[in-house]
């Protein structure tokens, strides 16, 4: 079975416009990124999908791989499923192109679950929340995980209510990781599934999949993603990079 990774690069981020080009150590942290998807043992190759030519142009410097595509894709899943296109694959990782720390054995995992579950048409990662101060962040989606560990609800809220107020060591809460895998069949037809309004009002795509009555297998981890969403959030990572990173 072959499975790829793809890195969906967008330049016009919202919060900070060309980050995947943003220098770590000399290096575009898009870079990194690839570097560490190409550590992992089950990817066939790895594609970065741009919106912009000054990252092609990197990508291609470095010997990465790297297609174009359209400026208009509301998602990054809408990127990845053009990149692919007429590509014979099965699986597909979705790697964020900013996370310069990315774990090469997460991929693996998550690549993995799709390979042995065929039935599977799409897999996500979770960790299990030990810092009850991000409950109450809605920038930190939680996940809720029924017992063949897939996804039963996500959510921006703190699920599941806690009404008795019991000790925050007797529940359990999980993050969602914006890590994803994707049969191809279902990938290319993600754009097709009915309009969600539970999307719309969480605003997190993956309420569409749920939604229209398919399943996501959960891929539990204890790896800590670092994303890089501000400038604020470079200048953390920089001081992070280790040094076999750097090399």
């Amino acid at each position: 079975m072959k499975a790829i990774g793809v890195i969906p690069a967008r330049w016009a981020s919202t919060r900070f416009p060309g980050k995947v080009l943003a220098e770590i150590h000399g290096k575009p942290m898009i870079q990194y990124v690839w570097q560490q998807a190409k550590k992992a043992k089950l990817l066939n190759d790895v594609i970065v999908a741009c919106d912009d030519d000054r990252v092609l142009r990197v990508v291609k410097g470095f010997g990465g791989k790297a297609v174009m595509t359209s400026m208009d894709h509301p998602s990054g899943t809408d990127r990845i499923a053009e990149a692919v296109g007429e590509l014979k694959v099965d699986v597909i990782v979705n790697i964020q192109g900013d996370e310069p720390l990315i774990s090469p054995d997460v991929i693996d995992m998550l690549a993995d679950s799709l390979i042995k579950d065929e039935e599977a048409p799409m897999a996500t990662v979770a960790r299990r929340i030990t810092n009850p101060a991000v409950l109450d962040n809605p920038n930190v989606v939680k996940v809720v995980i029924n017992r063949k560990k897939e996804a039963l609800y996500f959510s921006r809220f703190s699920i599941p209510f806690n009404r008795e107020k019991k000790d925050f060591s007797d529940a359990v809460y999980y993050q969602h990781l914006g890590l994803y895998a994707y049969r191809r069949d279902f990938l290319m037809k993600f754009d097709q599934l009915p309009k969600s309004s539970l999307e719309e009002t969480e605003k997190l795509e993956q309420l569409r999949v749920l939604e229209a009555g398919y399943r996501i297998k959960i891929v539990e981890t204890d790896y800590e993603t670092v994303g890089v969403d501000t400038p604020e959030d470079l200048t953390k990572v920089i001081q992070m990079i280790p040094g076999e990173l750097n090399g």
